[in-house]
């Protein structure tokens, strides 16, 4: 890509979506994006309590905390005014908000590239159509919305299957933390683990019944795997739900642990039994096979990196993908999803696992 000024960008600024989903869906665009500009200085911009989860990722060279995400337009503007000495040359806005643009509106980011949604369109120096089709053309797999974004300013998909497939890194520290918290939990090293992450930040209509995961962490405990319970520090109250209703011992880590360790443990499961949220789509990226409830979400937003995954919905439920935060109702999507359908699931990943 030419910017304006004929020459390739030197700068690069990508304000990264809000959800940690997103942020590993993206990652298809950040190495279709490092591989088109070699030369140049990408700064990723994203929620602070996500840095962790690309730490040690090579198609970057700066992760920039974002300091304004839900702050008020007091600190819109003073983050703005903090990065235009940054003088970039190239801004790629993955979130659909009018805040996200207007932040690199006022960063003075030489040439804004995003979708163009709601009133944000003059914000925009490149305003490109909806990726999709159909009655909602924002409705579309996560890796090709951003994907879309870096296909427009001349870059190509890099690796197999139209370069969407998601890898993640560690670091050695974080590596190190996680084994430590292992160790101090007295986690048998010879049995498998099988994380569960109970949480969903999206909302409760995402979440899976307590005594759903309880009665499934049981099962697979008895049958001789360590259950790791993992979640954000928010998700502490509802890990320890389920932790307390298992009649098996489980081992609890969930806001005990950082993001990076959460990361590096997830790496080493066989086996993740999750709600439709951002802990599934950490272990798709490292390979580790997935067992998911899904009930108000759509799966066509989600629908690739799905070979290790299986997704179970709730049959005759008309209601659903509604993508509200909280059901109006009796939470049917999910409370039709039951513990044996998800046991069986499980047992035979498992059990395909430990053959391979």
């Amino acid at each position: 890509m030419e910017l304006l000024s004929g020459e390739a960008p030197k700068k690069i600024l990508v304000r990264v979506s809000n959800w940690l989903g997103d942020v590993v869906m993206a990652i298809p665009a950040f190495r279709a994006l490092r591989a088109a500009f070699p030369q140049a200085h990408i700064t990723l911009h994203l929620r602070e309590e996500h840095v962790p989860l690309l730490q040690g990722s090579p198609w970057f060279d700066e992760l920039l905390p974002l300091r304004s995400y839900h702050a008020g337009i007091g600190a819109l503007l003073k983050e703005g005014r903090a990065l235009r000495q940054e003088e970039y040359d190239l801004g790629l806005c993955f979130p659909d908000s009018f805040s996200a643009a207007m932040l690199m509106r006022l960063a003075s980011v030489k040439h804004i590239v995003g979708y163009k949604r709601g009133f944000r369109g003059p914000l925009l120096h490149r305003a490109l159509a909806p990726p999709g089709k159909g009655a909602d053309p924002f409705m579309i797999a996560r890796e090709l919305h951003e994907l879309g974004l870096v296909l427009a300013v001349g870059c190509e998909p890099v690796g197999s299957g139209g370069g969407t497939k998601l890898e993640l890194f560690t670091t050695s520290a974080e590596v190190v933390e996680a084994g430590r918290a292992l160790i101090n939990h007295d986690v048998d090293p010879a049995r498998p683990i099988v994380a569960i992450a109970p949480g969903a930040s999206f909302g409760p209509s995402k979440i899976w019944p307590v005594a759903s995961f309880a009665a499934v962490g049981d099962e697979l405990a008895a049958a001789g795997a360590n259950i790791c319970v993992l979640g954000a520090p928010s998700e502490k109250d509802l890990a320890n739900q389920v932790c307390e209703a298992m009649q098996e011992p489980c081992v609890n880590l969930a806001g005990e642990i950082s993001l990076g360790a959460t990361k590096a443990l997830l790496a080493r499961a066989r086996l993740l039994v999750c709600n439709d949220a951002g802990a599934r789509h950490i272990a798709v990226a490292f390979g580790v096979p997935c067992v998911v409830p899904m009930g108000p979400t759509s799966l066509e937003k989600t629908n690739l990196n799905l070979e290790r995954v299986s997704v179970l919905t709730a049959e005759d439920v008309e209601c659903r993908p509604c993508y509200k935060r909280v059901c109006p109702i009796d939470h049917r999507c999910m409370t039709r999803i039951t513990p044996r359908q998800v046991i069986d699931v499980s047992m035979t990943t498992l059990r395909a696992s430990a053959e391979s």
